[in-house]
């Protein structure tokens, strides 16, 4: 279908963009890699009278990584993700994460603000941040603020970005070194939404986790950070029973819709199976018996 028509504008600065969006207020949308917003548009399920794109603002293009923090510019693209050396050593569940995005195609264009910024659930990206802890940067005409992505959710394709607010970047504190991770995803295709997701991470001490964070993707009108599943495995050897707990208490939070997918209750079970998954190879990365860190799953 053709989308109805609009009003095209390619600012050449952050404060160019902030300015469009406030000056021209609820008619106005901002564009990135547009996978999000131009099917809609073709549907006919957004209007929006002016398109405000983002591909000049070279401020949303960095990405820096220290030793406490890696900061990322939401223009970054999922494939310079996956090509970054620094980014996956720092943070390999980033790579793996986008190479389960679509296909080679979406993922040379869709970039990392995108899929964390529309809210939408199916999104890959969102629960993974939710397990790293990430803070998002926002910036509108009235400044900047920084947001938890923990506190950005608040239902399917309902954020804390308020009017003409652009999300410009995310920050995250880095794991330890030796830290396990995973992103397991069960799809019907390539390029499909995920019918459950999980991603982990964890940290052991001693034979025994010390820490861990599991992330919960298209299990609900928002992605899901499954604590209670989390804190059943920590201080233990991830045994099966264990695993079974954990598994259990991610189900028990999930509220998934009966789709193409399949009915609720699959899919619910299908989410338990991807945590235990998840948390199987966190601990075999993370126990020295899983891929290096870096490398491409």
């Amino acid at each position: 279908m053709i989308p109805p028509p609009f009003d095209y504008h390619r600012p050449r600065s952050l404060a160019e963009a902030t300015g469009l969006l406030a000056r021209l207020g609820e008619e106005a949308r901002p564009i990135a890699g547009g996978h999000s917003l131009l099917p809609m548009m073709k549907l006919r399920l957004a209007s929006p009278a002016h398109l405000v794109d983002l591909g000049e603002l070279a401020e949303l293009r960095g990405l820096e990584i220290g030793p406490a923090r890696v900061r990322i510019g939401a223009m970054l693209t999922q494939r310079e993700i996956v090509a970054s050396e620094p980014l996956a050593e720092a943070l390999p569940i980033l790579r793996e994460t986008a190479l389960r995005i679509a296909d080679p195609q979406v993922r040379a264009r869709g970039t990392i603000g995108g899929n964390l910024a529309n809210g939408d659930p199916g999104n890959d990206l969102p629960a993974v941040m939710l397990a790293l802890d990430a803070t998002y940067l926002l910036a509108g005409a009235g400044g900047e603020r920084r947001v938890p992505a923990r506190g950005f959710y608040a239902a399917a394709y309902v954020t804390a970005l308020e009017p003409g607010e652009i999300l410009t970047a995310v920050e995250i504190p880095r794991p330890a070194v030796g830290h396990g991770w995973a992103y397991e995803k069960l799809k019907r295709k390539v390029g499909d939404y995920a019918t459950a997701a999980a991603a982990a991470l964890l940290e052991v001490e001693g034979g025994r986790v010390a820490r861990c964070a599991i992330g919960l993707t298209n299990l609900a009108d928002t992605p899901l950070l499954a604590e209670a599943a989390a804190a059943a495995v920590i201080g233990s050897e991830l045994g099966p029973e264990v695993l079974a707990e954990a598994a259990a208490e991610a189900e028990a939070i999930t509220d998934p819709a009966s789709d193409g997918r399949g009915p609720a209750a699959y899919r619910r079970k299908v989410g338990g199976v991807m945590v235990r998954r998840a948390l199987e190879k966190a601990w075999a990365r993370a126990t020295g018996r899983g891929p290096a860190p870096g490398a491409t799953p």
